[in-house]
């Protein structure tokens, strides 16, 4: 079954870390409408959410995707690159213990999620601010042992290696190539975002998007997530559980 762990967005919202986009006024009960409406579309598209309550001392604690990495195998528990996000980590391992065996980066090294793109055995992290080269080899040694091949990929421009490409499905991915190092992507057929729109990279891709050229698409307004520097990734953890 595919399962969601997604997790209410904090009261602390509007004082949540920046990198790469200006500090705009943030309307949290909005916020909160568009996360709500995010769970209600996993669900309508099959999936099983499991909500966590809100953590209302952590702002960022929303985006659950850069707390950890869960493979068929295992789940990483991630050490976050923003320090004062390593608080989020705990309560992420406990939703996650009942489904995966767990394991954890170590600091200095440091990972988040949203640098970790799957491709059926093939991983590729972002190499950014926030996931530095030592947890990215950390979690290269766990992934071979697990028989996955593991690239790294320089990214600039923006947060993470997911702001600016995502998996359609099969062989496509869509992307905004200016902000990270496609070359060390080989073998992909590539769908670019207009230059007009340049965040657009980043999709939530679930079940059988692609078939051809052919894309089923449904549509979320996340215009006051995107404030935090969100993407449709960053809200869920997404992964399938044997019952």
């Amino acid at each position: 079954m595919l399962t969601a762990i997604t997790r209410a967005v904090s009261r602390a919202f509007v004082n949540c870390e920046l990198s790469f986009i200006e500090r705009q006024p943030i309307d949290l009960m909005k916020a909160r409408l568009e996360h709500l409406a995010y769970e209600s579309m996993l669900e309508t598209l099959g999936a099983r959410v499991i909500s966590l309550p809100e953590a209302p001392e952590l702002p960022d604690s929303v985006f659950v995707e850069d707390p950890a990495i869960v493979l068929e195998e295992v789940a990483i528990i991630c050490a976050l690159g923003t320090e004062s996000r390593r608080k989020e980590t705990p309560t992420i391992a406990a939703a996650l213990e009942t489904f995966r065996k767990l394991t954890y980066i170590k600091l200095p090294g440091t990972l988040e999620g949203g640098d970790v793109l799957r491709v059926g055995r093939k991983i590729y992290v972002g190499v950014s601010r926030r996931s530095n080269l030592e947890g990215i080899g950390q979690l290269g040694v766990i992934a071979d042992a697990y028989g996955y091949e593991l690239t790294a990929v320089p990214v600039g421009g923006c947060l993470h290696l997911k702001s600016a490409v995502t998996l359609l499905g099969e062989n496509t991915l869509l992307a905004n190539r200016a902000w990270f190092d496609w070359n060390k992507m080989d073998g992909f057929e590539w769908v670019d975002v207009h230059p007009a729109e340049p965040h657009a990279g980043n999709a939530l891709q679930i079940g059988d998007a692609v078939r051809g050229k052919e894309f089923n698409l449904e549509r979320l307004d996340i215009s006051e997530l995107q404030k935090a520097e969100s993407g449709l990734t960053c809200s869920s953890l997404l992964f399938e559980t044997r019952e």
